[in-house]
This record gives C-alpha cells, sequence and structure tokens, in this order.
C-alpha cells in the first residue's frame, strides 16, 4: 500500500459545493492548504439544463474547464474519491493514492441511479424518452418536443431526494407552451407522474403552482412512482407509493428524473446516516460523530433542497466553522436551511421559491415571488448564471 501524503484540508468533489469552500478559503489570509479531489475535466451549470432542454440555450454554454476554476493556491488531484476511514483520517483514490487529512470536506454530489428504473438502460435520449437531468441527454428533450405531434408526454419525478426538486415540472411548463406554440397542444395529454404528496412543499409557492398547473391543464398523479419501461410498446410503468399497485400510462414523449442518491462510497461507508448520506449536523454542518469530518451540498444529510442557492448559503458557514475549529474555538456560524428554487413556469415566466428548513418563505425581493415574473425569468437565464461562474464559485458571492 502506498504511503498516504499529508494534506491540511482535503476537499472530495470539484462540483459547486467543492468550488465555493475550496474558493473561500484559500482566499482568506490565514488560508491551509487545500487540496481539490475531482475526476471531472468539465465542469457545468447544471441549472439552466431546464432551458437548454426547453430551446433556449446550446448545452454548450453551461459547460467550461474544470481547471479554469480551481482557485489559485488549491492543489487539484484529478482522481476520483473511493473510500474514506476517518478513524485514520485518510482518503483512498481511484487511482490507488492515499491521501491524509486533518479535516476532511465531503461535497461529491449525487449520483444518478438510472439502473433502478428497469427497462431504461440503452434507450435513454431514444423513441421519445429524454432527460434534463445530464449532459449527454439534456439536447434529446428539446428534439423529443419539437418532433411531439399528439398523445401523452409524461413527466416524472422520482421517490428519492434530487437535484433541484423544481426541475422535473419546469420542463413540464415549458413543454406546455412550447407545444401551444407547434399547435399540437390540443392533441397532447401532458402528465406529471410524481412520487411526491403534492405539486411543492412550500404551502405559499404550492398555491401558485396549482393555479399554473390548473391554467395549463396539467394532469398529475400523485404518490406515483416510475420502476420501469417498455419502449417497444412505450409504456411507462407507475407503482403507487401508498398501495403498492400497478399504474401503466402510454406515452409519446417520456421525460425521466431518474432516482439519485450519494455515491456508493458515501452512502456505504462509515459517514453515512442510515438515510445514506453524510451525516451532519444541520446548522454547523460537522460531522455528528467525526469532528474532523464536515459536509455541504447533495450527499449531504441536511433537510433542505438540494440547490446550488442552498450551497451558497451553506459554503460560508461550513468554512467559518471549519476554521474556527481548526483554531480551537466554538463553532460561531449557523446554517438555518435556506434554499431558492427558480420555478420556470413557461417562456419568460418565473416564480422564485425561497424558504427556510420550516418552509418559511425568506424571499429576496420587495414583491411577492409567487406571482409570476419576467424579471424573475431574467434573473434565472442571465444573471445568475454570471454570479455563479464569476461569484460563487469565486468564492465572492
Amino acid at each position: 500500500m502506498n504511503e498516504p501524503s499529508t494534506h491540511d484540508i482535503v476537499i472530495i468533489g470539484g462540483g459547486t459545493a467543492g468550488l465555493s469552500v475550496a474558493a473561500r478559503l484559500c482566499a482568506r489570509p490565514d488560508a491551509p492548504a487545500v487540496t481539490i479531489v475531482e475526476p471531472s475535466e468539465h465542469h457545468y451549470y447544471q441549472p439552466l439544463w431546464t432551458l437548454v432542454g426547453g430551446g433556449i440555450f446550446a448545452k454548450e454554454s453551461t459547460q467550461r474547464r474544470e481547471a479554469d476554476y480551481i482557485p489559485r493556491g488549491a492543489t487539484w488531484i484529478r482522481d476520483a474519491a473511493t473510500e474514506i476511514d476517518p478513524e485514520r483520517r485518510i482518503v483512498r483514490t481511484r487511482d490507488g493514492r492515499t491521501l491524509s487529512y486533518q479535516q476532511l470536506v465531503v461535497a461529491p454530489g449525487m449520483q444518478l441511479d438510472w439502473h433502478a428504473i428497469e427497462g431504461l438502460e440503452g434507450h435513454l435520449g431514444k423513441d421519445g424518452i429524454c432527460s434534463n437531468y445530464s449532459y449527454a441527454t439534456v439536447d434529446s428533450t428539446w428534439k423529443a418536443l419539437s418532433t411531439l405531434e399528439g398523445g401523452n408526454a409524461v413527466f416524472t419525478f422520482p421517490s428519492t431526494p434530487i437535484k433541484c426538486a423544481g426541475a422535473p415540472q419546469k420542463i413540464m411548463y415549458l413543454a406546455d407552451d412550447h407545444l401551444r406554440r407547434r399547435g399540437v397542444r390540443s392533441r397532447t395529454r401532458v402528465i406529471y407522474a410524481s412520487a411526491t404528496a403534492g405539486i411543492f412543499g412550500v404551502k405559499k409557492y404550492a398555491a401558485a403552482l396549482a393555479k399554473v398547473v390548473e391554467r395549463k391543464e396539467i394532469e398529475t398523479l400523485f404518490r406515483h412512482d416510475l420502476v420501469a419501461v417498455r419502449p417497444s410498446s412505450k409504456e411507462a410503468v407507475f407503482r403507487h407509493l401508498d398501495d403498492g399497485s400497478e399504474r401503466i400510462v402510454s406515452y409519446s414523449l417520456l421525460h425521466v428524473v431518474p432516482p439519485q442518491s450519494a455515491p456508493d462510497f458515501v452512502k456505504k461507508g462509515p459517514l453515512a446516516s442510515s438515510a445514506g448520506w453524510v451525516d451532519v449536523h444541520k446548522h454547523t454542518l460537522q460531522h455528528v460523530k467525526w469532528p474532523d469530518v464536515w459536509a455541504l451540498g447533495d450527499a449531504s444529510s441536511l433537510p433542505t433542497s438540494r440547490t446550488g442557492a442552498a450551497i451558497r448559503k451553506q459554503a460560508p458557514v461550513l468554512v467559518e466553522n471549519l476554521m474556527a475549529y481548526r483554531r480551537g474555538e466554538p463553532l460561531p456560524a449557523s446554517y438555518d436551511g435556506y434554499a431558492s428554487c427558480p420555478l420556470v413556469t413557461g417562456y419568460g415566466k418565473l416564480i422564485l421559491a425561497e424558504f427556510d428548513y420550516d418552509g418559511v418563505p425568506q424571499e429576496s425581493f420587495p414583491f411577492d415571488q409567487s406571482q409570476e415574473r419576467y424579471s424573475l425569468w431574467a434573473l434565472k437565464a442571465y444573471a445568475l448564471p454570471e454570479m455563479y461562474w464569476n461569484g460563487m464559485l469565486r468564492g465572492r458571492a
């Protein structure tokens, strides 16, 4: 076995969470040595994939070189973590490295469990089966929408936590608009088949979205979880989560949101909660058992929506608390569960949901954000990407 290389702070993951923390740490006058473990050559701004699927942006506009966002002063190990041993404070990697750390930040994101849907393998991106949830398939959504001539357009939401819980319905609202513009909506049933109990988890925004669903004449099937697809007959198989019954829905277009989970090395490792997430205190972001371990973002146990906006609030809390811990001081910062979900409700229309752990709205603007507005659409399409690339990933926002 290789001798461990020694590091002050190891960050697993060079996505939104990992880079945001790294940038903030490296910008400090008392900056420790930061090492980022991330295998990917490219970094993606995934919130725009809804608009790529809706035909507004090319997917290439969401991709940039990972190397361009590794903060100055940080070391990038282009490798993937495969095991964490918190007893010995080491991380093992796919390429055989052993990294010894003083503190560890776990931010590997989520994995997409496409394999959990029977019959899907080999058919994603073909014959009307599409998804905005991967860079490889996001343009298949627009292709499917542009060629649909009628039938059932089915949009799914799985029974697991997912990245951006609003995304499964955003593309549905764009699809409705697009099909009306093409003159084929009258012969198309738009169906939202979701494992959730309702359209949204926060009452204020749920009420507004219910009006959108009614106006657009969208059919809803709640507590329905997609478990299989039958491409040869164009059938989607759903399991009702309350009584276990099976429901088969035919489709001409099927937008699949895959089940999602923490990476296997997390959920099968010693840091995981019983639900399979890195088990951290929901306010301090420190691991509940291993005080040298911290986590934020999609793979953490934080009971809030998994969004980039949530990470934007989590990162400064984690950095402040981690540095205080390194100095032997009490943890001063607290995360209140803030998350934001820009809910696209059509071309040029958006509801901006912002809320905390208790589902209490925490709105940023002096007007009712549950009302559809073009200004909020412009914020999502143009302002937030700039803030992301030039602010958040640089540790400045």
